[in-house]
Order: structure tokens, then C-alpha cells, then sequence
């Protein structure tokens, strides 16, 4: 079938009605967006000649998969194509400099405890080696950012997180905090070493990975959030250099600059790393996406 048959009459009535577009009231903006969405699939499923029962086996895998939609999305390439987005934006704007963003991912917790000096994130025993990490958080000039607050997670030595842990075994907030930053901008932390961690194993993303000739795996890896008054809020995340998936991780996270290697010693691991915010041009910069989080 040739794909003009989207732009046949017939179609093109179906996508405005569908849409919103011959009738008032709604938002234009998702009309355009809806409208433009669903002629992308008809088209998708002209050009591959997508059967019936194809189509159908689609639907019921987005209906079986919604739980690990916060995997397929970064698994896919769409929260990395976000970052290169925002990062394009903030180019064409000439705004440029600072830590870079990267994927969040779906497993931050709101309402970690907040604490303030050289923290023990890890409440719970773990039988692995301890990470020191510390470092400054400054302002593209090198200025201490005054007022910051630096929100850290990561995984056990199993690749579970907290309150996403299918043996139930951690404690609420294990290996996270939000930490309170001195005037003088330094951070310092330590923790039971992370490990990297794979998709649930039989789930949506496994299967979608394993049928695409992919792996699910992530490098060994620590989240961030660093928000402060008059700057960008940073949401971005490093991954260990040393680490065999630092550089081939499922969901794209791994960004230059963002690739420390731990100083190992014995029984202990040491990353020095620094965070250099970019100033808000407006408040909106200040605060966090709209994205649906978790709250405990």
C-alpha cells in the first residue's frame, strides 16, 4: 500500500475529528499534538504493512508493559533525546557551561531525610566495600552556591533500590538523603557501593530489549538532583568508568563529564566530583519537571 493513502480524504477527516480539530472547546495545542501523533503510527503501519493481529499484539504489550514504562521510555532513547533537546535549546539560547544533565530515571523517592554534614547514606548493613565521594558545587564563575541542596540515591550492592527492592529486605531511604550544603558549597558523602542492576527479568523492557538484539543492563551508578535559590535546578547522575557497562548502558545515561572512575583502595572507593550550576534566567528554572515521582 502506498503511504499516500494517509493523505487520502477519508483519513485526513478521520485524524481531525479524532483530534479535537472540527469541533470547539480543548486545548489546540494537544489537538495539533494528538493529530500529529496518530498520523505518525497510520503511517508506521502503512509503510511496514503492519497486520491486524500485529497491531493487537502491540496494544496488548503497552497494556501489559505500563508498569515499566519508566524503563521502556530511557530503553528506547526517548529520555536521552530529551536531554539532547533541552540541550540544543539551551544552545540555540547560547546558553552553555556547567555538569551536564541526564536521565533521572523512574526510581527517585520524595521526602528523603535531609541532613547536613559528611553523610552516611546507607541505613542498612550491606556486605560490599564503602564509596567516599565529596566535592564543591559552585556557580559557572567558581562561586560556593549558597543554599543548595544536593538530593542523592542509588542502588544496594544487589542493584535494588529502596523502596523498589522485590525482597523487601532495605529499610525506607536506604542510600538516600537530601543534603543540606554550608555556605561554602561542599558536599561530602558516604555509602555501601552500588551495584549496576539489570530489568526485571521477564518483564516488558527484557522482552522488548531481547527482541531488538539488546541488553538491559546499567552500569553501577549515583542520582542527583542539586537545586538552589537563582540557579538551574541539575537533575543528572553519574556512572563508574570502571564499570564493564560505563559506556554500553541500556538507558543512555552515560554522558562526557559525567564518567568518574573510583580511586579504589582495599575495602574503599573514593570519586572526587564537582557540580557547576548554571544561574536561573527565570523561576520556572528553579523547580523540577512536571514528571510523576514517588512519595513515601
Amino acid at each position: 500500500m502506498n503511504q499516500d493513502f494517509v493523505k487520502s480524504p477519508p483519513v485526513q477527516q478521520l485524524l481531525d475529528r479524532a483530534s479535537g480539530m472540527t469541533v470547539e472547546g480543548g486545548d489546540d495545542r494537544l489537538k495539533h499534538i494528538l493529530r500529529d501523533l496518530v498520523e505518525a503510527s497510520m503511517n508506521v503501519i502503512v509503510k511496514y504493512d503492519v497486520s491486524e493481529s500485529e497491531f493487537w499484539q502491540a496494544v496488548k504489550y503497552l497494556q501489559e508493559g505500563v508498569g515499566e514504562f519508566g524503563l521502556i521510555v530511557p530503553g528506547i532513547g526517548l529520555e536521552h533525546f530529551m536531554d539532547l533537546y533541552m540541550d540544543a535549546k539551551d544552545a540555540e539560547a547560547g546558553r552553555s557551561g556547567g555538569t551536564p544533565r541526564t536521565i533521572e530515571g523512574p526510581l527517585y523517592v520524595e521526602g528523603a531525610p535531609i541532613v547536613e554534614g559528611d553523610v552516611n547514606l546507607s541505613a542498612d548493613a550491606d556486605d560490599t566495600d564503602t564509596l567516599y565521594m565529596s566535592g564543591a558545587i559552585t556557580g559557572m564563575d567558581g562561586e560556593p552556591v549558597k543554599g543548595a541542596l544536593l538530593h542523592v540515591w542509588h542502588a544496594n550492592s544487589k542493584g535494588f533500590y529502596s523502596h523498589f527492592d522485590p525482597t523487601g529486605e532495605q529499610t525506607p531511604f536506604n542510600n538516600r538523603r537530601r543534603i543540606r550544603i554550608g555556605d561554602d558549597g561542599r558536599y561530602a558523602f558516604h555509602s555501601k557501593m552500588p551495584n549496576g542492576y539489570a530489568v526485571p527479568p521477564g518483564g516488558a523492557t527484557e522482552k522488548l530489549m531481547h527482541a531488538v538484539g539488546r541488553h538491559g543492563n546499567r552500569p553501577a551508578h549515583v542520582h542527583f538532583f542539586v537545586e538552589a535559590p537563582g540557579y538551574r535546578t541539575l537533575t543528572t547522575q553519574i556512572n563508574f568508568g570502571d564499570d564493564p557497562f560505563a559506556t554500553d548502558d541500556f538507558a543512555f545515561g552515560t554522558r562526557e563529564g559525567l564518567l568518574p572512575v573510583p580511586n579504589r583502595q582495599g575495602d574503599t572507593a573514593y570519586i572526587a566530583f564537582d557540580f557547576v550550576l548554571q544561574k536561573a534566567d527565570e523561576e520556572d528554572d528553579e523547580h523540577f519537571s512536571a514528571r510523576a515521582r514517588t512519595a513515601a
